[in-house]
């Protein structure tokens, strides 16, 4: 018998999502019945290994609650989430455990998802220490590179998280998301609340780690001001749906859905938005 062959799209797509709903059940004020709300209805997207996928949309669009749903901390309703070639919600959770290392979300606000009362290092190999993997001096060595990494000196390490400003937390953010050698990086609204400066040096930060280790990222935000400069695709989300998706440089210059076009003339020259690094 012949071996099974996998076409070339299917073998260079890292995330593949199908179909995708995530219904929540209300209940009105005073009233016993249920309605029920979509906050993701029916997506459909696919992200190729190595490249960036921007999913953009207003507040309630439903995009963050998708990248809760691929990390599962929110179970779906239905449909299929497809890592690697493996269906992710039919996985055991000893298999889905292993895959997540290969997954890991990034917040908004690093004050928040960092613990402010630990050392700069203790929050960057804390998952390896979850993990279980290496000794403490492995842990140690490991962590102190990986800080080196995003841009913040060996000699803080020992600072507590909540003397770092925000983007040098975002930086620890990221160093502790790269602690487990992630494939695929979910952003969401990652670089949202930085000033524009730092926004400029931590796109430049995550393109230089998307060429060295063959990153993939979904980017996710309300904000098309950094996208040309850092997705390759855009998706444009609304009410739980897409409505649009092309290539980045493509929707910015010529977008078609009528969602998009606001979007679009919301930011200031987005026509001067392309591809390529922007200026610390």
């Amino acid at each position: 018998m012949a071996a099974e062959q996998t076409s070339p799209e299917v073998a260079s797509t890292l995330l593949r999502v199908k179909g995708l709903r995530k219904f929540y059940e209300q209940r009105r004020w005073l009233s016993r019945r249920r309605f029920v709300v979509p906050a993701v209805d029916g997506v459909d997207l696919a992200i190729a290994r190595g490249t960036t996928l921007a999913l953009v949309g207003e507040s309630g669009s439903g995009k963050s609650t998708l990248a809760r749903c691929l990390v599962r901390l929110e179970e779906p309703t239905a449909g299929e989430i497809w890592y690697d070639g493996k269906n992710l919600l039919l996985l055991s959770r000893a298999e889905l455990r292993a895959i997540q290392a290969h997954i890991q979300l990034i917040f908004q606000d690093p004050a928040a998802a960092l613990n402010p009362r630990l050392t700069a290092l203790e929050i960057v190999v804390e998952p390896l220490l979850v993990q279980g993997r290496g000794t403490r001096r492995e842990r140690r060595e490991r962590g102190l590179a990986l800080m080196e990494q995003v841009g913040l000196l060996s000699q803080w390490a020992e600072r507590p998280a909540a003397e770092f400003s925000g983007g040098q937390r975002q930086r620890l953010a990221i160093a502790r998301a790269l602690a487990l050698e992630p494939r695929l990086l979910i952003l969401d609204e990652a670089l949202s609340a930085l000033d524009l400066s730092v926004q400029a040096q931590i796109v430049n930060l995550l393109l230089e780690l998307q060429v060295s280790r063959g990153l993939t990222y979904l980017y996710i935000t309300h904000d098309l001001s950094l996208v040309g400069h850092l997705a390759d695709e855009m998706a444009v989300m609304q009410r739980g749906r897409i409505v649009e998706r092309a290539s980045a440089p493509e929707l910015l210059r010529h977008p078609q859905h009528a969602h998009t076009r606001a979007l679009v003339a919301a930011v200031p020259r987005v026509e001067a938005f392309t591809s390529g690094q922007v200026a610390p």
